[in-house]
């Protein structure tokens, strides 16, 4: 597979080491920093493909897991891959699976020669290697296909990760040598718990196989900010700066602004989508939790500062009622918010970088914010 980068790096801050570009895919161009929407079972949960599109999202993202076991990447593939299935016509990303399969503990086995798991749906026998990772994903036609890799619990002897990291390496290989020349990206997973060390040597071990963007996995995984901050200046110096750095699973609005700022480009999580659900709302003066009783008989918008449509049409006594009530369009409206929200904050660092006043954003983001 060819090695041309397609990261196209159009200015950097003089202040941090956060910098501005775009990452070139089959359905077009991704302005970077971005944060990608997470659709785990091919739909972003409350929201269709036309929300998403009206708030300017440029990539979201779809789990190889859940999607090889229901309904299937055979039957997706027959339409067209998830772009036909799910009426979506930018940019995917799909995750490997590698995290969920962790995630069943008892009903997983891991070997060298891949993942053996139980459904969490009806418990049958299914066997996932790096190999069949990358099939699937190409079935999928997701336009940045992610590496089979082992996710390392926290906290982790040092002999635990050495033999995880090393094993994710070996993973990498198989999938790139695996991959077929179908136009799609593929990204390495560096792994390497909270060891700077082994870190490094995870990041310059991918770098030596060569793959299309890198990812920084385990981390968001129970550690503490200051050591998930402490990993993420260990491993993205040991990162091609020609190629995109993606940190996965990462995190609230300050995990995106504290990254961005050390130099990564791409981050996807759940919490704008299953806090949405949960009542918990983002604004530019903080969190708030709609159900609270202050906002009973509140005739305010839930952000003066947003222009989404949850904010132009709706207080948050009618929100708060919403949720209250557990009527479905609490989950709508709340959603499309919050996504509002963090695509947003990236659109606003992006100007920042280009304006080279990234500090001063920075200080008015924590300035802003209060406690309920």
């Amino acid at each position: 597979m060819s090695t041309l980068s397609p990261f196209t790096l159009h200015c950097r801050s003089s202040e941090c080491g956060a910098r501005r570009g775009e990452v070139r895919t089959l359905h077009g161009s991704i302005q970077t920093p971005v944060f990608m929407p997470v659709g785990t079972q091919a739909t972003v949960k409350a929201v269709t493909p036309e929300d998403l599109t009206a708030m300017n999202a440029e990539i979201i993202l779809g789990n190889t897991y859940h999607l090889f076991i229901r309904p299937g990447h055979e039957l997706i593939r027959r339409f067209g891959g998830l772009h036909g299935f799910m009426h979506w016509d930018r940019s995917i990303l799909t995750d490997s699976g590698g995290f969920q399969i962790f995630s069943l503990k008892d009903l997983a086995t891991i070997t060298e020669e891949g993942a053996a798991f139980r459904s969490h749906l009806d418990g049958s026998k299914l066997f996932l290697s790096p190999e069949d990772a990358v099939m699937v994903q190409e079935a999928l036609g997701s336009d940045i296909m992610m590496c089979l890799d082992t996710c390392i619990p926290y906290p982790a002897t040092r002999e635990q990760t050495v033999a995880s990291t090393e094993l994710t390496t070996r993973w990498a290989r198989r999938c790139r040598d695996a991959q077929n020349d179908t136009g799609q990206l593929l990204f390495g997973i560096v792994q390497g718990g909270m060891f700077p060390a082994l870190r490094r040597s995870s990041a310059e071990s991918l770098v030596d196989i060569g793959f299309d963007g890198y990812a920084i996995g385990g981390l968001s995984v129970g550690e503490s900010k200051t050591l998930m901050t402490e990993m993420t200046e260990a491993t993205v110096p040991h990162l091609p700066d020609a190629f995109p750095v993606y940190m996965m699973g990462v995190g609230t609005p300050a995990d995106l602004v504290e990254g961005v700022w050390r130099g990564v480009d791409m981050f996807d999580c759940v919490m704008p989508t299953r806090n949405a659900r949960n009542g918990q709302l983002f604004t530019s003066t903080g969190r708030i939790v709609i159900k609270n009783a202050r906002y009973k008989d509140d005739t305010g918008p839930l952000d003066e500062n947003c222009s989404c449509p949850t904010c132009r049409h709706y207080s948050r006594a009618y929100l708060r009622h919403l949720y209250q009530s557990r009527e479905i369009l609490s989950y709508h409206l709340n959603t499309i918010h919050n996504l509002h929200y963090y695509l947003n904050l990236m659109a606003d660092m992006r100007r920042a970088i280009e304006t080279d006043c990234l500090a001063a954003f920075r200080n008015d983001f924590y300035g802003r914010l209060e406690d309920e």
